[in-house]
This record gives C-alpha cells, sequence and structure tokens, in this order.
C-alpha cells in the first residue's frame, strides 16, 4: 500500500533534506537482505523529535522504528512507509554509581553498555554484552539470554508518541512486559531509557562474566548473517532443540541455511534474498509441527510478508 501523496509531501515539506528516499534495508539488517524504504529518516538529536512529530501529524503512512536491525526481516518488496533510526545525542551512555542507574540513550548498543557499566564499576548487566540490539528494540521485545531479561534490569523508559510528539515515561510495571514482548506499539519510539545495577563488589569477576559470556556464543552460535534466535523458546523446551530433533540443522532453501552450529540460527549468504529466510522458516515450522506437534512461533519480526 503506497502512502497518500499529500503525506509524503507533508514529511518530505517538514524534513526536508533530513528525509532519504528509497533507502536500502538491507545495510540497516544484519541479515544483509530486503527491498528498500519509501522514506527513511535519521534522528540525531531533540530539534529532530519535534520535527519529525510535526510531520506525521494527521497521517496515516506506515511506521517502523529500526535500531541496530537485529530481529528483523524485511520483504524483498520493501516497507512502503517511513523508517525511523535514532542516532547522534541518543547513542550517549552516562553512569551514576552513587544512584546505582545508568541514563541511556535508545540508540546505545546493549553490548557497550554492559562493557562500559562494568568498567564504571556496575554489576547485573553482564548478560548484555551477548544480545547484538539496541537498548530501545531491547525494550520494545523485552529482549533477554543467559537467564536475564531486559525487564530486570529497566526502571523506567521515555517513549514518544509518533503521531503526537508527546513524550511519556514508563515505570517497568506499566510496559506489560513478558516473554520477549511488551505494550510498545508501532507508532511508539523508546528515545532512552535509565537501568538499574548494583555496585561492583568484584570487577575482576565481573570482567571475567563478560569474557565468559563472549567465549560461550562464539563456541556455541554463529556469526555472520543472521538473526539470533528465529524461535521463542516453547515452554519448557527449546526451538533449537525441535529443529535438530526434525533434522534440519544445515537444511537450505537458496541462499538461507538453518545453521549446523545452532538449529535455532539461520544464515543468509551473500546472494540470498528474504524470500529466502522466509519460506526456510516455514519449513522448519511445519517439519518441527509434523514431527513434534509444537507451533513454533517466530522471535524475528518480519515486515511486509503476507500475515505479517
Amino acid at each position: 500500500m503506497t502512502p497518500p501523496e499529500e503525506e509524503i509531501a507533508q514529511i518530505v515539506q517538514v524534513l526536508g533534506t533530513r528525509l532519504l528516499r528509497d533507502e536500502s534495508l538491507a545495510n540497516h539488517t544484519t541479515y544483509h537482505v530486503g527491498g528498500t524504504a519509501a522514506l527513511y529518516v535519521e534522528l540525531t538529536s531533540t530539534e529532530s523529535l519535534e520535527l519529525l512529530a510535526e510531520a506525521l501529524v494527521d497521517t496515516t503512512i506506515p511506521l517502523l522504528v529500526v535500531g541496530n536491525g537485529s530481529n528483523l526481516l524485511v520483504a524483498d518488496s520493501g516497507f512502503p512507509g517511513l523508517v525511523i533510526h535514532l542516532s547522534g545525542i541518543f547513542g550517549e551512555l552516562r553512569l551514576s554509581l552513587h544512584e546505582g542507574r545508568l541514563d541511556v540513550g535508545g540508540a546505545v548498543a546493549l553490548p557497550v553498555i554492559a562493557r562500559r557499566a562494568v568498567a564504571g564499576g556496575f554489576a547485573g548487566l553482564e548478560w548484555m554484552v551477548g544480545i547484538p540490539g539496541s537498548m530501545g528494540g531491547a525494550i520494545a521485545m523485552n529482549a533477554g539470554g543467559h537467564g536475564a531479561s531486559t525487564e530486570q534490569n529497566l526502571h523506567t523508559a521515555r517513549v514518544l508518541e509518533l503521531r503526537t510528539g508527546i513524550q511519556r515515561e514508563y515505570r517497568v510495571d506499566e510496559l506489560e512486559c513478558a516473554y520477549r514482548s511488551t505494550r510498545i506499539t508501532d507508532d511508539e519510539l523508546v528515545i532512552s531509557a535509565m537501568l538499574e545495577a548494583n555496585e561492583a563488589r568484584d570487577r575482576a569477576h565481573s570482567r571475567a562474566l563478560l569474557d565468559e559470556i563472549v567465549s560461550w556464543r562464539r563456541a556455541n552460535q554463529p556469526g555472520g548473517r543472521n538473526c539470533g534466535s528465529v524461535f521463542t523458546n516453547p515452554v519448557g523446551d527449546s526451538a533449537g532443540r525441535l529443529i535438530e530433533a526434525a533434522g534440519l540443522k544445515g537444511y537450505r532453501v537458496g541462499g538461507a541455511e538453518v545453521s549446523p552450529k545452532h538449529a535455532n540460527f539461520i544464515q543468509s549468504e551473500s546472494g540470498g534474498t528474504a524470500a529466502d529466510v522466509a519460506a526456510l522458516i516455514e519449513i522448519v515450522r511445519h517439519r518441527v509441527f509434523e514431527s513434534s506437534g509444537v507451533v513454533l512461533e517466530t522471535e524475528l519480526r518480519m515486515v511486509g510478508f503476507p500475515d505479517a
């Protein structure tokens, strides 16, 4: 669905040279596949937030917030709306050891948070070193790993309602956090967060824990072009175990492959397409249901596909 021309004209008029047309989303996702965004804007300052809200007044154009693109598969046909990306001041992080809190911009990568926290004398955020996403995306989906999740460290999140320009601060208990989900919608943008941590009693232990998590991921999970875990884990089981039990490790569709190293990862090769990845996801889902009766749900966000 193409946005109405009058809406595009309004957005172009307000955002001016900040706006890009037909921006390749393959350059903004870890799969490195997918089509273009009809419109793309990078927000770097408070002023740019205000301009964006002005541009979106009374519009119905589809919106897509993209952080590190580490949990996103965009169809080869692209996205027919406005893609929003944070950088600039939203990539800043401030430590307050006395209060035990970190003020984190929505664009800060989780591994950066983990390392800066440990270096600054905080403990309890080490698990984030293994998560490739940004703070905003981690809050929106309640990302987690290594026995922890974002909600456990989150105190408050500042969220911009994109079509009204209203900013709200949510306490973690107001975000309706669940396994890989929160109440954050497509029309909202997480611009910053306040995280809670503990004063490190043993910094050497925290540094060792960082190294241990990084080493574990290198040993057990593939690098390269993937989005991390494709499917959420069913209650009491592991998606990776179910996929491996269905004999799908190494299974291929075009330029997409179920990782031989970890079955819940799908790799995209150079020359592969989003359609290859999507087709392989459906085959895995079907074969796992046939072999175990379990319906796997995607943790990966799929944009631009039928029923997505």
